[in-house]
């Protein structure tokens, strides 16, 4: 492995919330022309967990972040820095960030918004490993939520049947003993931006003027370039990390790849011949949750003894904009 002396980011807590309400294929089968069997075919997805009026994303993200923060066994009031990676934020401003510092009482942190879809998270990580190499700060929590659910088209089965709302945290923290973020790559083409979006309501579409089209206000996927374009970049970036890390496959612990569709992360297993058990899935309980999805894994990955502390882990997302990216840590 590479050398990678000085300070790096260790995860040093991690937790993640998922609202109680669960919405089943077989519920979906009552609301758009689906099936269980259609559903599950397609994309692996049996459940997604979804939020109340009264669950934001705020709301989520903090709950995940408390946990999180019991885990590091820090106190919010120690905390440097909050990013909060989503595309659901709790209002157009400000941050869902400065919410979340509000409900944890983090007075001493500063807190923004990383709006890099389902890469967001792994933005997130990798601005705050800029921040510690530097030495500019000793902690920060980084939070991928999201309640996709409220944006989405209940009439629209193609798109439908993916998203669930749920939120995951990790607390980073400085550290010299040769553990942490090593590695991270992150890419965007914004002009293949029409293959995932949501139009409305930003400037280009502003709440004053009337909508054209009221379906503008939902999320819209043209699912073939997305599989496409998803299963390329996420090898790219996979081989990224092992070429400028100077390892091997057989050196991963596990890869935690965003939970977009389980068709996906099937075949770049089996193009990079990965085994089925080192890559982790938790999409048939969770769908799609974007940012949330895999700090929401490593959480489950942990909890159920598939990493512990020494592992070495990919992180590897694609998303709307489009993004793509990777971090590569030692736990």
């Amino acid at each position: 492995m590479k050398d990678f002396s000085g300070s790096h980011g260790i995860i040093s807590g991690y937790g993640s919330f998922v609202p109680e309400k669960i919405l089943t294929n077989e519920d979906l089968s009552t609301m758009v022309d689906t099936s269980d069997e259609w559903i599950t075919t397609r994309t692996g997805i049996k459940n997604r967990h979804i939020t109340t009026d009264e669950e934001t994303t705020a709301y989520l993200a903090t709950e995940a972040s408390k946990r999180a923060l019991s885990k590091a066994g820090l106190k919010a009031k120690d905390l440097e820095l909050i990013i909060v990676a989503t595309i659901t934020p709790e209002m157009v401003f400000p941050s869902t960030a400065c919410f979340v510092q509000k409900e944890l009482k983090a007075k001493n942190a500063f807190a923004f918004d990383v709006g890099a879809a389902c890469s967001g998270f792994l933005y997130g990580l990798a601005i705050v490993q800029q921040f510690i190499e530097n030495r500019n700060l000793h902690n920060a929590l980084v939070i991928g939520a999201e309640t996709l659910t409220k944006i989405t088209n209940w009439k629209d089965r193609r798109s439908c049947i993916l998203f669930g709302d749920g939120a995951g945290a990790v607390v980073v923290e400085r550290c010299d003993d040769g553990r942490g973020i090593f590695y991270n790559t992150m890419h965007s083409n914004g002009a293949k931006w029409e293959a995932l979006n949501c139009k409305a309501y930003g400037s280009r579409h502003p709440s004053a003027k009337k909508l054209d089209d009221a379906d503008k206000v939902y999320i819209e996927i043209h699912g073939r370039e997305v599989y496409q374009q998803a299963i390329r970049r996420i090898i790219e970036c996979i081989e990224n990390c092992l070429s400028e890390c100077e390892l091997q496959l057989g050196d991963i612990s596990m890869i935690i790849s965003h939970q977009m569709n389980a068709r996906i992360i099937e075949s770049v297993a089996k193009r990079l011949k990965i085994r089925k058990e080192k890559m982790y899935m938790n999409i048939e309980e969770y769908g799609n949750t974007s940012a949330a999805s895999i700090p929401i894994a490593f959480d489950e990955c942990i909890r159920n003894g598939k990493i512990k502390h020494g592992d070495i882990v990919i992180f590897v997302a694609f998303g709307a904009g489009l993004t793509w990216g990777a971090n590569l840590i030692r736990f």
